[in-house]
C-alpha cells in the first residue's frame, strides 16, 4: 500500500515546481523531500522524475499518478477533518453546496444562524458550479430548469421560482420602465453572464426564441457581477436571475421582463444518508424563510 505522506510530498514537488520549493512549502529539508521521492519510486517501481539541466521534470507516469490520487487525497483530507472534529469535541461537520448568488444572499445569514444555534457544528461551504471530485454534500442548493430529473439518494425541497430581469444602463430608454419585453432588447448589444452551455444561458435563449429572436452576444462574461459591471460601463445589456441582480452599482438598473420570462427554479437537495439530519432540516427551514423574501 502506498504511503500517503510520500504521496503528499510527491504532489507538493509537482505543484511547487522543485524539491527546494516543496521543502520550503512543507517545512522540511530538501534532503527529506528527496528521500521521500526515492522511497515512493521504489515503492511503486515507477520513474517519476527525470533530470533536465539542474531541475526535475515529471514523467507521464508521475502526472498519471497525481491525477489518480486526487480522490484519495480528498478523502484523506475529509478524514482528517473528522479526526479534528472528534479531538476538539465538535458535534460534526455539515457540507453545504451553493451557487454564487445564493452564497451572497443566503449563506451568510444561514451560517450566522446555524453557528449560533449549533455551536459545535462545523460548516463547510462548497461552490457547486464546478464541484470537486467526490462532491456529495449533506445539503445542496441548486438552480435548475422546471423539469430537472430527481437526484438519487437526495430529497428535493422547492425553495423559489427565480424570474430573470434585464439589467440595463441607467441612460437606456427602458431604464425607467416598470416592465419590458425581450423583443424590446433584440437590437441591443447583449452580454452573457454564464457559460454559454449552462442551464442559465439555455433558459435565456429559449425565452428569446419564444419571443422570435436569438440574442446577439458581443461580450461573453462568466459571472453575474462582471456582466453587471459591463452594463454599468455602458457596454450593453444582460439578462440574469432576479436573485443575482440585487447587488448592483447605481449606473446599472434592473427591469422586470414580461412573458415569455426566463425562470430558474431553486431547490434544496438533502442527502438521505447525512449524519446530521436535524442540522440539515433546520438549514432547509431557514432557507425556506430566506427564499420567500
Amino acid at each position: 500500500m502506498l504511503d500517503p505522506h510520500r504521496l503528499r510530498v510527491f504532489r507538493s514537488v509537482l505543484a511547487s515546481g522543485s524539491v527546494g520549493a516543496a521543502a520550503d512549502n512543507l517545512g522540511i529539508t530538501s534532503s527529506a523531500v528527496s528521500q521521500h521521492l526515492s522511497a515512493l519510486q521504489r515503492e511503486t517501481g515507477l520513474t517519476l522524475f527525470r533530470r533536465e539541466g539542474r531541475g526535475l521534470v515529471p514523467t507521464p507516469a508521475a502526472l498519471t499518478l497525481r491525477d489518480a490520487s486526487d480522490d484519495l487525497m480528498s478523502a484523506l483530507t475529509r478524514l482528517q477533518s473528522v479526526v479534528t472534529d472528534l479531538r476538539e469535541e465538535r458535534s460534526g461537520r455539515l457540507t453545504i453546496g451553493y451557487f454564487p448568488s445564493a452564497g451572497e444572499e443566503w449563506m451568510p445569514r444561514l451560517a450566522s444562524r446555524l453557528t449560533k444555534e449549533m455551536p459545535g457544528l462545523t460548516l463547510d461551504f462548497v461552490l457547486n458550479d464546478h464541484p470537486p471530485r467526490g462532491h456529495a454534500p449533506d445539503l445542496d442548493i441548486v438552480a435548475e430548469g422546471r423539469d430537472s430529473p430527481p437526484r438519487p439518494g437526495y430529497r428535493r425541497t422547492d425553495l423559489r421560482a427565480d424570474a430573470y430581469v434585464a439589467m440595463v444602463h441607467r441612460d437606456h430608454p427602458l431604464a425607467s420602465a416598470e416592465r419590458l419585453h425581450l423583443t424590446d432588447l433584440q437590437d441591443d448589444r447583449w452580454i452573457s453572464n454564464d457559460d454559454l452551455r449552462s442551464i442559465h444561458t439555455h433558459l435565456v435563449t429559449a425565452a428569446c426564441e419564444a419571443a422570435g429572436f436569438r440574442p446577439r452576444y458581443v461580450v461573453q462574461a462568466q459571472d453575474h457581477q462582471t456582466a453587471i459591471a459591463f452594463v454599468a460601463a455602458g457596454v450593453g445589456i444582460t439578462v440574469l436571475p432576479g436573485l443575482a441582480s440585487r447587488s448592483h452599482p447605481p449606473a446599472a438598473v434592473p427591469v422586470e421582463i414580461a412573458p415569455p420570462t426566463p425562470v430558474r427554479h431553486i431547490s434544496a437537495f438533502t442527502s438521505e444518508r447525512t449524519a446530521h439530519p436535524s442540522a440539515v432540516e433546520r438549514a432547509v427551514e431557514l432557507l425556506t424563510i430566506y427564499s420567500a423574501r
